[in-house]
């Protein structure tokens, strides 16, 4: 009866294509395939140069991975193909394993023979990531996304996109920029590019500032006139394609020696195994890129599942993505994630499932079968600068810095030393780096909890943090110690100089002082009897009243299989709210016998501790909560 069920969740095609409304739907995911194509097609090409290799591998990147999407994936509206911080970091790889030393003289069939090895890197660390997500999606680990938070991964993004502003300069100025995959690469290839300026192409120059002048003006009018404009302006294809026909007509290669993307091969080359050797070298690298490109599609697809009201799967993901990436890797592409922009065009052109996806996987095909020798005369420079224009929304998460700021200094923490690490110790160990400091802040803030004293508010049954209102009552003897956070063994030590504080004494020096012979404490000390006594036993033998209220549900449960209760500490403590503790000691203090004895009491809220202390100790806090 659950073959059905396992049917659905491995193949969600089966689950939404038989409902799929035809009539209704399949205007707009033509329409909306067709605009998503033509940019996929564009980034394959721009996004190819930072993984250093020929722009037609770009197109291979576009293509499969769609098709594994379309059966596997859960979500209807993300685009699926290359991401820039992806290529980035496959490029890095690349770099490492296949330096621009190796091409000897630079003569053609050197530089041929240096594409094919770095074309191989490419395909392999991709494959490799693809193994990964599967692992990682078969063995249901889908949660590890929690682990890279919002503020990491905006700030690894913002990095990433410096990166790729940097990378891609040597392209806008056609100079040999070497690449330099280690710590501080960013600044010794900023130190290349000006060592080199007075050789910069002015053609090449003349044309990226052009072409980023009119994408991000374009870009602005789409984004202000969206609810206006039927579809937003296709400004990359049309500057492609103006840019490749002046280039063809006006011979910019032979007058102006510009760099142009050249023949690009029709048809599919047949699929490779990965290199063993290559996989050996770049494990690490792989898990990287497997876990980012996860957690940024994963994060793009939440935001449109939230927005349209439909279920997104994480392990489900991890293996479309994981798929995806094998059968790319095979076929020599490299690895694949979603883009924002790309997906904002499918979803705002009016894509309504993954039929759009194949439809612009269609546009790619043509593109490889047919009509590739169209974009021979472009100008790499022009590839560029629209690379660099697909960075605006990324470049632009400098400004969560101060929203983060007032919301969370450790989330805004997380962001800069995310940011920081990646930019200059590259986008491996960033990643390494950030993650480490995110979980350092955790264990930071678990070791440090929140702990406030209470007070009721205008003599209602409302209690809080006595320092944030003025109208507030304390009983007379009553001490409200809260600690927020869950007390395990490491913040223990501080939970306790919080409580000690709070209720103005240490009962453990108060029981020293009643005990007027050293000789009978260090009799109980051997004995055993104040060995590592608990906090809670301190108040209550110096007659301080003990009373817990909020506890969590199934907490008492726990403390009676650990044996917590004895003669002293008993399950009576317990109360439900911190009103009812502290109606519960002031009517104790009303039916007290003795005049000559005022209980004083301490109630803790977990918790709410109440106490009873002699009236000779007056000063004594009488109620603790925590």
């Amino acid at each position: 009866s659950k073959d059905p069920n396992i049917a659905l969740r491995m193949f969600p095609v089966v689950s939404w294509l038989p409902a799929y409304r035809f009539r209704e739907w399949i205007l707009s995911d033509i329409v909306s395939g067709i605009n998503t194509g033509l940019v996929s097609v564009l980034q394959g090409l721009a996004f190819a140069l930072l993984v250093n290799v020929p722009p037609g591998y770009g197109l291979y990147a576009a293509f499969f991975p769609i098709l594994v999407y379309f059966i596997f994936g859960t979500s209807r509206h993300i685009s699926v193909g290359p991401f820039p911080v992806l290529s980035l970091m496959v490029g890095g790889v690349v770099t490492r394993l296949v330096p621009d030393g190796t091409a000897g003289n630079g003569t053609a069939t050197n530089t041929s023979a240096i594409d094919e090895q770095r074309v191989m890197v490419a395909a392999s660390v991709t494959f490799l990531s693809g193994i990964f997500q599967l692992i990682l999606g078969l063995l249901q680990f889908g949660f590890i996304v929690i682990y890279l938070s919002h503020s990491l991964i905006s700030g690894f993004t913002t990095a990433a996109a410096i990166h790729v502003l940097v990378s891609q300069i040597k392209f806008m100025l056609q100079l040999p920029v070497p690449g330099f995959n280690k710590p501080f690469g960013i600044i010794y290839t900023l130190e290349s590019v000006f060592s080199q300026i007075t050789d910069t192409n002015i053609a090449d120059l003349v044309t990226s500032l052009l072409v980023l002048l009119i994408v991000f003006v374009v870009k602005e009018i789409n984004d202000r006139y969206k609810a206006k404009l039927p579809t937003p302006i296709p400004i990359e294809l049309i500057v492609t394609v103006l840019a490749a026909l002046i280039s063809h007509f006006a011979k910019f290669e032979e007058k102006f020696k510009v760099a142009v993307v050249g023949k690009l091969e029709e048809g599919f080359q047949a699929p490779v195994a990965p290199d063993a050797g290559i996989i050996q070298k770049c494990v690490g690298d792989g898990i990287s890129i497997a876990i980012v490109g996860f957690a940024v599609a994963f994060s793009v697809a939440k935001v449109y599942s939230i927005k349209h009201d439909y279920p997104i799967d994480a392990n489900q993901e991890l293996i479309a993505f994981g798929l995806g990436n094998i059968l790319g890797g095979s076929f020599k592409g490299f690895a694949s994630s979603t883009a924002l922009s790309r997906s904002g065009v499918q979803e705002s052109t009016g894509g309504k499932t993954q039929i759009a996806g194949i439809i612009s996987a269609i546009i790619v095909l043509i593109v490889i079968l047919a009509i590739g020798f169209l974009l021979a005369p472009l100008q790499k420079s022009v590839l560029a600068s629209l690379a660099l224009g697909n960075l605006k929304g990324m470049l632009m998460q400098f400004r969560e810095v101060g929203v983060l700021w007032r919301k969370d200094k450790y989330d805004c923490m997380i962001w800069v030393v995310t940011f920081l690490a990646a930019v200059f110790l590259g986008l491996d160990i960033g990643l390494a780096t950030a993650v480490a400091f995110e979980l350092l802040t955790v264990v930071i803030r678990s070791q440090i909890p929140s702990c406030t004293t209470l007070a009721n508010v205008g003599r209602s049954n409302i209690y809080r943090n006595r320092k944030d209102y003025t109208d507030i009552y304390e009983p007379e003897g009553v001490k409200i110690f809260k600690c927020s956070s869950p007390i395990f063994f490491a913040n223990i030590e501080f939970f306790k100089d919080k409580l000690i504080s709070a209720v103005g004494f240490n009962p453990l020096r108060v029981l020293r002082k009643r005990n007027k012979a050293l000789r009978k404490i260090r009799k109980m000390l051997k004995k055993g009897e104040l060995q590592v006594t608990p906090t809670l036993k301190e108040f209550v033998r110096i007659d301080i009243d003990i009373y817990i209220a909020g506890a969590n549900e199934g907490f008492l449960e726990k403390l009676e299989r650990c044996a917590f209760f004895d003669e002293e500490i008993k399950p009576s403590m317990f109360f439900l709210t911190i009103h009812d503790a502290v109606l519960h000691i002031l009517l104790k203090e009303d039916i007290a016998s003795s005049p000559k004895l005022k209980p004083v009491e301490v109630m803790l809220q977990f918790s709410s501790f109440s106490t009873s202390v002699p009236s000779h100790y007056p000063q004594i806090p009488v109620e603790t909560k925590f």
